[in-house]
């Protein structure tokens, strides 16, 4: 069967060198990016059980929570396991396909914790801007929807990206300096016009935008309606429920900032700091969530606090 001139070349694999510049780091590198990666799974295992084992914590905050947890614990095993194998085995070949596979689980993950930051804004809205009807709006039914609308609204956005890098045409380097098969590295060495990623990519970016200006619209309510309280006791209450979120949020889209601020004005700055940096941001926002909400948020510290207690006396009772 012969191929005509407009079937794309696709290579049968890419490779991957990691960060360039850093090769002989690479090692010294990989042993933080795996104590985060323990981390990441330990504090988010911790959140998921203690959120299905309490009943006391089957309320809509804690399902978004516990939603936030997965997406973390997927983002990161997207992503660190794989540098670890060029890191410490040189495994840098990855197949067309996989490497696919794996631009689509980031970008998804993303989308789907900026969606999920989201729904907890609306949630904290609701909670003090309407507590009264705070069981009314955000029934079980309506909290599965938003589910739904996450999942669905994120594989919308990032499916069309597999179809705009297939409809690439890859005739020369297959070389990606980079950790993991982003979607701009990945375009950037075909031999073709790659001007339709770059636009849908900033229309896929205007997502991200529309999220933080929701939520910034959200804790403006809020901050309208906690300083019209009386009390300063309900004032310090209202403003600690949201503490933990802000913080979150914080870790999720500082990052992001940095690394769009480098690529986009430091044209004089390393290759290496732009990988970095890129790393950094996909790293960096799971690894603090379950300290975050642990510490902060009460229901849960205790919840935990309680099943270690448990443990505690049954180990007692075994050892008698």
């Amino acid at each position: 069967m012969f191929l005509t001139n407009d079937t794309p070349l696709h290579p049968s694999s890419f490779l991957l060198l990691g960060i360039p510049g850093m090769e002989k780091f690479h090692i010294w590198i990989s042993f933080p990016f795996c104590a985060v990666y323990m981390i990441v799974l330990l504090g988010n295992f911790t959140i998921l059980f203690v959120i299905q084992a309490e009943s006391s914590l089957n309320q809509p905050m804690f399902y978004f929570l516990a939603m936030l947890a997965t997406i973390d614990w997927g983002l990161s095993t997207a992503t660190i396991p794989n540098m670890h194998g060029i890191f410490w085995f040189r495994l840098r070949e990855i197949i067309f396909n996989a490497c696919l596979t794996r631009m689509f689980l980031i970008h998804n993950f993303t989308l789907m914790e900026s969606a999920v930051l989201l729904a907890m804004a609306y949630d904290r809205y609701v909670a003090i801007c309407n507590p009264l009807q705070y069981s009314i709006i955000l029934t079980n039914k309506v909290v599965s929807v938003i589910d739904l609308g996450v999942l669905v609204r994120s594989f919308t956005f990032v499916f069309p990206f597999i179809f705009l890098i297939i409809r690439l045409s890859f005739c020369g380097n297959h070389v990606i300096p980079h950790t993991c098969c982003e979607r701009m590295g990945l375009a950037r060495l075909a031999c073709a016009s790659i001007k339709v990623n770059i636009i849908y990519g900033l229309g896929a970016i205007s997502i991200l935008v529309f999220d933080i200006t929701a939520m910034a619209i959200s804790y403006v309510q809020i901050l309208c309606t906690v300083f019209r309280l009386s009390s300063c006791e309900a004032w310090l209450k209202s403003l600690s429920t949201c503490g933990s979120h802000v913080c979150v949020i914080l870790a999720f889209y500082t990052p992001a900032l940095f690394s769009f601020m480098t690529h986009r004005f430091g044209q004089n700055v390393p290759h290496y700091i732009h990988i970095l940096l890129a790393n950094l941001y996909v790293i960096v926002p799971p690894m603090p969530n379950p300290f975050i909400y642990g510490v902060r948020t009460k229901q849960i510290y205790d919840c935990v606090k309680k099943i270690l207690m448990q443990e505690k006396k049954e180990s007692k009772r075994s050892s008698m």
